[in-house]
């Protein structure tokens, strides 16, 4: 039976760890992969997490030594993730496996384009990506940067397939490290302010059950009414901060801490190690 034109072309996941794992699973969801996914992982007991996904067929290279070059040859788009420092030697495995036009996307922190690009050379389309953990759940955020040989088709496909497990923001691979600090690095940030919050409660007498309660569901039922009303944040916080109130006064404390300075701060460091990583520092 003919392939719907809805559906997304074959994909291959070189490396299918947390991030790539979740991308199988937004897929398999989808209804989008019925041309087939094929996930890669090194053990039986990895690829073994994968199993039973629909549209997913999932390989363990100890049992298939040449699982990433039969995927990455009967795949149309290849995601490559494999941790960095493993990336040029699984580019150089299949690089003569790939058919002209492929397009391939990295998911490795601190690889540049120009890396893909030099050992797979011109027949490829490259993209890099820097998708978040909320992947998990479908609700990623992800950049995603365009090689030079990688067309407005290859992008909107490579879009359609990160839309499975999330939203997508396409920027220049100039600024693939600076939003890394604000997407990639933002849920820690999150988590953080819950984990203080949560100790903020238990400090007012709470107990930790129900000062943990207390903390992730006001910051989930925040963060679901910022979607919901589509208005802007500062007009949703103008709302709960009565004059003269409580949370005036709390906000107050706040601001005082200079809170605009500690997160430029913070994305600050984070965007010097990226450039470390990226280095090979």
């Amino acid at each position: 039976m003919a392939a719907d034109t809805h559906d997304l072309p074959p994909i291959a996941i070189l490396g299918a760890g947390s991030m790539g794992g979740a991308i199988a699973r937004g897929l398999s969801r989808s209804g989008l992969a019925a041309q087939g996914v094929t996930t890669t992982n090194r053990s039986l007991a990895k690829a073994a997490e994968l199993d039973g996904l629909a549209d997913v067929t999932s390989v363990a290279l100890e049992a298939d030594p040449t699982g990433n070059t039969d995927a990455a040859a009967a795949a149309r788009v290849v995601l490559v993730g494999v941790k960095p420092a493993m990336v040029p030697d699984l580019l150089r495995e299949i690089a003569p496996a790939l058919h002209p036009g492929t397009i391939v996307v990295s998911l490795a922190a601190g690889v540049t384009i120009a890396t893909f690009e030099d050992i797979l050379g011109d027949g490829v389309a490259v993209l890099r990506s820097m998708p978040n953990t909320p992947a998990l759940v479908g609700r990623a955020v992800t950049g995603l940067a365009a090689g030079s040989h990688a067309d407005d088709a290859a992008v909107a496909t490579v879009r359609r397939l990160f839309e499975t497990v999330g939203t997508v923001v396409e920027v220049p691979e100039s600024q693939i490290d600076a939003l890394s600090t604000i997407s990639g690095s933002g849920p820690a940030y999150f988590f953080l302010l819950v984990e203080e919050f949560t100790k903020a409660a238990i400090g007012k007498g709470f107990a930790e059950p129900e000062a943990r309660l207390m903390a992730e569901q006001t910051f989930i039922g925040a963060a679901a009414l910022l979607e919901a009303a589509g208005d802007d944040p500062a007009e949703l916080r103008r709302r709960v901060t009565s004059p003269k109130g409580t949370t005036e006064r709390a906000i107050a404390v706040l601001q005082e801490a200079r809170l605009e300075a500690v997160f430029a701060e913070a994305t600050d460091a984070a965007l010097a190690r990226a450039k470390e990583l990226a280095a090979g520092a």
